[in-house]
């Protein structure tokens, strides 16, 4: 195998994967806001609330993330709505991801004592407030690890947007194997990278779950 062409494209690589995590955090925090209002839609009472979440959570959850992408990116400009390639990347997967983390909140939810909600409307808390100051946060940090392992999936499904020319790490593979002719090193040097990527950031949140732990035992 020869990888004498990192000495010209190494920059190449680096900036795919800058792409590649801009698109991974911006899909964490909007897919985080969008399952947390959905995990509330879906415990609610008010059926409406709960069938529209449901229905939105089983039809993104059984539909390939292709298809998704092809939608939003072809779909919004046929109603008039222009967008960048990475908007409509991002918008596809953070509707995508919101679907899931949904899931995953409202088991948190689920898992927090109901005793503490009995303990705070005793105290003449309203339900929203119980919800915010009490459930919520014990709710996002029992959840931690499952949003971490989220977070790595986004970053290797994220080259699923290379198919409609964004820039990130997959979509410069493709262009450097195309420059050099080579089809199968530049896939080794990007493996290596999402690698890096993910590694680091599993070991990031195990070392946030241990302090976590330790700050719960005192």
């Amino acid at each position: 195998m020869d990888f004498g062409f990192l000495n010209k494209y190494l920059n190449f690589f680096i900036e795919g994967a800058k792409y590649t995590l801009i698109i991974a955090i911006l899909t964490v925090l909007l897919g985080t806001i969008l399952g947390l209002i959905l995990s509330l839609m879906k415990i609610s009472k008010n059926k409406v609330l709960n069938g529209i979440a449901s229905v939105y959570i089983e039809f993104v959850r059984g539909t390939p993330v292709l298809v998704q992408l092809y939608i939003v990116y072809y779909g919004m400009p046929s109603l008039g709505i222009e967008i960048p390639d990475l908007l409509a990347g991002v918008i596809t997967l953070s509707l995508n991801s919101g679907a899931y983390i949904a899931e995953i909140i409202r088991a948190g939810i689920n898992a927090v004592d109901k005793g503490q909600t009995e303990a705070a409307r005793s105290l003449g808390m309203s339900s929203f407030l119980t919800m915010r100051y009490i459930i919520i946060p014990q709710a996002f940090k029992n959840i931690l690890p499952a949003l971490g392992n989220e977070f790595i999936t986004i970053i290797k499904e994220s080259s699923i947007v290379s198919i409609i020319g964004i820039g990130e790490l997959m979509y410069k593979s493709d262009t450097v194997k195309g420059l050099t002719g080579q089809p199968f090193e530049p896939l080794i040097v990007a493996a290596i990278m999402y690698f890096i990527m993910t590694f680091t950031l599993s070991k990031v949140l195990g070392l946030m779950e241990r302090r976590l732990k330790t700050s719960d035992i005192y």
